[in-house]
């Protein structure tokens, strides 16, 4: 699709896997030669530098300077259960702080305005402020469609069909409406603040949104049926701007198989699980490449001979020598190693990582273990994906499908489209002023 040159708007927030995919988004638009300009945390200003957008640091929404363990907003790892865990995510990021995030967007908009604003998922905040100014708006899940809709699991789960399937459908959409509950209160004062109307739902506010862009493959998704706003637009492949490139200390030949070990580059107190990996990896022959992130520090962990630790290395340089990838299943590690035909052992910590991993074993893609897998289990698991040949013959051929549609220009054209319309806009002076007095 041809268009003229537009300025899109991108409101994130640090949350680790989500950037480089929202920033792999900008990077396009930017080539196809539109202005891009990204609003978060000050941690994320080189990466959206380096994608060509402008950056502009939140000032009253929360914000982090570095990605350091101790500098972590959300301690959901804490949580005593996966209810708990959204309830310290809705509190600390995506409805307790909605109006400091509109206040923010708002005053970028008066500063500068933009033709759409692009926001990450359940952000409200920045949802808000689009709505209040006025202009188009895209919600981008930087992952896989994990909002109810029929034929959609709960989160780790499969998919069930029949009048069976029909009756989980509906109590999963009630028990998703109960758990953003809990956050409704301050969702409802931002808006009142605002002078917009009361929500009546969460989740039926995001099915009114102009667009949602789910940024993975429809071949990886489950086969349900999205709401009509609902676009799946291929997933961004990128890897993260600060992976540094990797040197191999093997040669070239070396006959053992390769296993790649990547967790969360967010601190999801996971340094335990990472050491059972390396153990795993220890007295059988294989070489074991295991990249930490910029959230664990290398001193900490005891390696054998035969396992290697980096903070990171590109996984574009080393997925295609891996013969298995041991990951806690994030979206963007699984999707990369998938376009790449790799099987996967996956050992979610939490957040949408067990319904990534769901994705995995329902394809035959890999093998999913519990949390508390003992050393022993998560061996046997790494063996049979590297030897056992049906699991790469799943991974290869689903990856074929996902790089296929990681190629498309769909989230493109998708936002080129939502620019097009002119749009009324609350244009009177000093809006995000008025609001912060």
């Amino acid at each position: 699709m041809q268009t003229q040159p537009r300025t899109y708007l991108f409101v994130l927030w640090e949350g680790g896997g989500n950037v480089p995919p929202m920033l792999g988004l900008a990077r396009r638009l930017v080539e196809c030669g539109h202005t891009v300009r990204v609003i978060s945390d000050p941690c994320n200003e080189r990466e959206a530098l380096a994608a060509g957008a402008t950056f502009v640091p939140y000032t009253s929404a929360p914000h982090r300077h570095d990605k350091r363990a101790a500098s972590t907003i959300v301690n959901d790892y804490a949580a005593a259960s996966p209810g708990a865990a959204l309830r310290v995510w809705l509190d600390a990021i995506a409805c307790g702080p909605a109006l400091a995030y509109a206040q923010d967007v708002l005053a970028e908009l008066e500063r500068q305005p933009a033709d759409v604003v692009v926001v990450n998922e359940l952000l409200f905040g920045g949802l808000f402020a689009a709505e209040k100014a006025g202009v188009p708006c895209a919600m981008v899940i930087p992952g896989t469609y994990n909002l109810p809709a029929p034929g959609m699991p709960p989160i780790g789960m499969l998919p069930l069909s029949g009048p069976v399937g029909w009756l989980r459908d509906r109590l999963v959409r009630f028990m998703v409406e109960r758990l953003l509950a809990a956050g409704m209160p301050a969702l409802q004062n931002a808006r009142h603040a605002l002078g917009l109307a009361p929500l009546d739902s969460p989740v039926a506010y995001i099915e009114r949104l102009e667009r949602v862009l789910v940024l993975t493959s429809p071949a990886f998704e489950f086969p349900a049926r999205f709401p009509a706003n609902v676009r799946l637009v291929g997933p961004i492949l990128d890897d993260p701007d600060w992976a540094v490139p990797w040197q191999s200390p093997w040669p070239a030949d070396h006959p053992d198989p390769l296993v790649v070990v990547g967790f969360s580059t967010t601190f999801q107190d996971h340094q335990t699980r990472v050491q059972q990996v390396i153990d795993a990896l220890a007295d059988w022959r294989v070489r074991g490449l295991v990249t930490l992130g910029p959230a664990l520090d290398i001193a900490a962990f005891h390696t054998p001979a035969n396992v290697v630790l980096c903070e990171s290395a590109p996984h574009a340089q080393v997925f295609p020598y891996a013969s298995a990838v041991v990951t806690h299943a994030g979206h963007g590690t699984v999707i990369r190693a998938l376009a790449h035909g790799v099987p996967m052992v996956c050992l979610p910590l939490g957040r949408d990582q067990p319904g990534n991993a769901a994705r995995v074993a329902f394809h035959g893609a890999g093998i999913r273990l519990t949390a508390k897998a003992p050393v022993e289990a998560i061996r046997q698991a790494i063996q049979r994906v590297v030897i056992e040949p049906q699991f790469r013959r799943s991974a290869q051929l689903l990856g074929r499908r996902i790089s296929q549609s990681a190629r498309a220009r769909t989230a493109i054209d998708e936002l080129e489209q939502l620019a097009a319309p002119p749009r009324a806009a609350d244009t009177s002076p000093g809006v995000a002023a008025r609001l912060a007095a």
